[in-house]
């Protein structure tokens, strides 16, 4: 979507409710403590912190229990692939950082701390991160643009030792394995049964189709503005080639709209239009997840003509799929028991936590849950500190 040049007043930009709702921001800092006497002041600075700091300076550990780190996430972006904006920059990024770091706040009782970038490099995005790590329990990317989201994230995992976590690919792929999850089981069928056709091969295509591979989906194809991707066709990065190799057993090789030609289930994540007769020709049952932002590929209404059970990425239609369904239970369950990280099957335990919600309410209209159920937090949470303590990663 472009950004539209316009210029206005402050009183004039105030009269609409969402910069009303905007000024001064929408995050602010608070003490946990009262200051009330000079024996506060004692105590929460000086003389009383080098008692603190000092102990910290001999067990780096102890940060955790006597600052606010292990409760605390930096929301980090570069402004480079901003909601449907696209590259609008840090500065123009901010309000959306803040809107995270409040969801963060609101849903799992997390703080988060916006922090955007004037950096696109990967090495600098690297190095900065790495630099800001220790003032933080871990690491939510916001916003960067494929295929760079995946390096920046690689080389951050392999060098920190507190959860780094894009959530354009994982919370979005988390929600989707669960509302998939649930699609399929109202539908008589599981994962396996499922033929799926992605359209997107950005950040959270490939996380979606990754996730879906690891659950066990029947079978996944991908494609991206030039077509299918399959292996042998030129051109592609490092990641589609992985795609490629890894998805589309089938071989198909044409368009998108060609791929689904029998297929139990359509997810976009592209920008993208499908046409009604592409949605005519897949199976009986159909599940479609048109998840571009504002505007889906296909509209539902027109989509429900041909399919069983369809979500967007709206809250005004029916099975919303929302990230906020999944980070701040994910970033809880992770902080709780300070995990080194956050596995694949956190992910997955996140996800099928997050389907059990309401599993035994399905309709075609409610195949996942409101991110206002109050549900939805603790059972992610206790999911995926579970988890960690399996997999090994989680320190206490």
């Amino acid at each position: 979507m472009a950004v539209t040049p316009f210029s206005a007043s402050l009183e004039t930009l105030d009269l609409d409710p969402a910069f009303a709702m905007h000024r001064g921001g929408k995050l602010e800092v608070r003490s946990t403590i009262p200051v009330r006497d000079a024996a506060d002041l004692s105590l929460a600075y000086t003389p009383g912190v080098a008692k603190v700091c000092t102990a910290i300076a001999d067990q780096h550990e102890l940060a955790a229990e006597y600052t606010w780190v292990s409760n605390v996430v930096a929301v980090v972006s570069d402004g480079t692939a901003v909601l449907g904006l696209g590259d609008i920059g840090p500065s123009a990024a901010m309000p959306v950082m803040e809107g995270k770091a409040l969801l963060f706040k609101e849903f799992g009782n997390v703080d988060a701390v916006p922090i955007c970038l004037d950096c696109t490099d990967v090495d600098a995005l690297v190095e900065t991160v790495t630099r800001l790590a220790p003032s933080f329990g871990g690491v939510n990317l916001e916003d960067i643009s494929a295929p760079r989201c995946f390096e920046v994230e690689d080389r951050l995992r392999a060098v920190l030792d507190i959860p780094v976590f894009h959530d354009d690919q994982h919370g979005t792929a988390i929600v989707v394995l669960a509302a998939l999850r649930n699609a399929a089981r109202l539908t008589g069928r599981s994962l396996g049964d499922l033929r799926a056709v992605v359209a997107g091969a950005g950040a959270s295509g490939v996380a979606v189709t990754r996730i879906l591979l690891g659950a066990g989906i029947g079978d996944i194809a991908v494609s991206d503005s030039k077509g299918m991707i399959y292996q042998g066709r030129e051109g592609l990065n490092s990641y589609k080639e992985a795609l490629a190799r890894d998805t589309n057993r089938a071989g198909h090789t044409g368009s998108t709209e060609e791929a689904l030609a029998g297929a139990d289930v359509f997810i976009g994540l592209s920008g993208s239009t499908l046409a009604e007769d592409a949605l005519a020709a897949m199976a009986d049952d159909a599940i479609v997840f048109a998840l571009s932002n504002p505007t889906p590929e296909v509209l539902p209404e027109v989509a429900r003509r041909h399919a069983r059970v369809v979500a967007t990425g709206r809250s005004d239609f029916p099975n919303q799929i929302n990230n906020v369904l999944a980070f701040p239970g994910v970033f809880r369950g992770a902080l709780d028991v300070r995990a080194t990280t956050i596995t694949e099957n956190m992910k997955v335990a996140a996800a099928d936590a997050l389907a059990t919600v309401v599993a035994e309410e399905l309709s075609e209209d409610y195949v996942i849950p409101s991110p206002f159920d109050a549900r939805v937090a603790p059972a992610v949470t206790r999911a995926v500190a579970d988890q960690a303590r399996l997999d090994g990663v989680a320190r206490r």
